[in-house]
């Protein structure tokens, strides 16, 4: 079996760390690893494989002799050195925002079309974690029937934001329990005890950037141009796994074992719905693991034509590092 050349930028975030986790995991075939971070991680070694391997420099240059980079970096470092990368030859999976929307880089989750990897210039974006999962979850239906239309709201977890994000919940939370000083820095608000209706920046319409994502990247990676999203997404006081609640407008009327059916057989999914045994997704039956979580299925009351679900699934891993090396897989085929 051919082995490759490949480096994780910010190998030493959260995503970076599930990328390792994960390339071990799946047996991806590796010939080189090489771990790139930003200039307070040159240095440290972490195991791989059972290998110690020295984080290096991110760099104009760094990326010589790689096959495949795995992003897992912030926008602004994405874009500076993206052209570095595929001028040295290398496919750039990036798990950044910076390319999603350009019409020259495809935006894959491989369970949907992964087919569109094919058509990179050396740059193929992740999509946004909420994205991901609530596609993986409605894929089945457009494949029943199109979807015209979705109205969904998202309950993300606080490592959604970062390796703050769960230190900040614990903080608060010990805080209020002993009497301490409640502090928010990664969060706008309190986050212990807490929901903030508030991720990424307000628009002129009203939605965020976070909630239009669902909208425009939905629209790319279904291949569904005249797609119409509503969305509200929610920041929540659980530490890892987004939920996702989903109302699914589609041409045609489909029944609940029509869904159920097709959601059982889908690619990614695991049925997980049964109210009198009291199952359906939630986070703590959904994190450390790749599927996607689907139940609470039924007609929807408002639309003729619809279906509302209940779906979860683990941000870090699906939603990020683990649909980053499917997409990695789909490029080697």
């Amino acid at each position: 079996m051919k082995k490759y050349n490949v480096g994780i930028l910010g190998a030493t975030g959260a995503v970076g760390r599930e990328m390792m986790n994960i390339l071990e995991e799946r047996n991806f075939p590796i010939n080189e690893l090489r771990l790139l971070a930003s200039p307070r991680s040159v240095g440290k070694k972490i195991t791989f494989k059972g290998e110690e391997i020295e984080v290096k420099l991110a760099e104009v240059g760094a990326f010589e002799g790689l096959d495949i980079v795995l992003g897992a970096a912030s926008n602004a470092v994405a874009k500076e050195l993206a052209p570095d990368i595929v001028k040295a030859g290398a496919v750039f999976v990036d798990n950044s925002s910076a390319f999603r929307m350009n019409d020259d880089v495809p935006l894959v989750v491989p369970e949907i079309n992964g087919e569109d990897v094919k058509k990179n210039k050396g740059i193929i974006s992740n999509p946004n974690c909420s994205t991901i999962i609530t596609l993986v979850a409605v894929n089945a239906i457009n494949q029943l029937s199109k979807i015209k239309g979705m109205i969904a709201s998202t309950y993300q977890a606080t490592s959604g934001a970062g390796a703050g994000g769960p230190v900040e919940l614990r903080d608060q939370e010990n805080a209020l329990i002993n009497g301490g000083e409640i502090k928010s820095e990664v969060f706008v608000h309190q986050i212990a005890e807490n929901v903030i209706p508030h991720i990424g920046s307000f628009g002129e319409n009203g939605f965020t950037t976070e909630e239009m994502k669902m909208q425009n990247e939905g629209r790319k990676i279904l291949h569904l141009p005249e797609l119409k999203v509503t969305c509200t997404c929610v920041r929540v006081p659980v530490v890892r796994s987004h939920s996702i609640s989903v109302t699914v407008i589609t041409e045609d009327k489909l029944t609940v074992n029509q869904v159920r059916e097709a959601v059982a057989n889908a690619k990614g999914c695991k049925l997980y719905d049964n109210g009198d045994a009291k199952e359906y997704p939630m986070p703590i039956v959904t994190s450390d693991q790749d599927l996607v979580y689907v139940g609470r299925i039924r007609e929807d009351l408002v639309f003729d034509n619809a279906i509302t679900l209940w779906c979860c699934g683990d941000q870090v891993r699906k939603g990020a590092a683990t649909n980053a090396i499917q997409i990695a897989e789909e490029l080697i085929k």
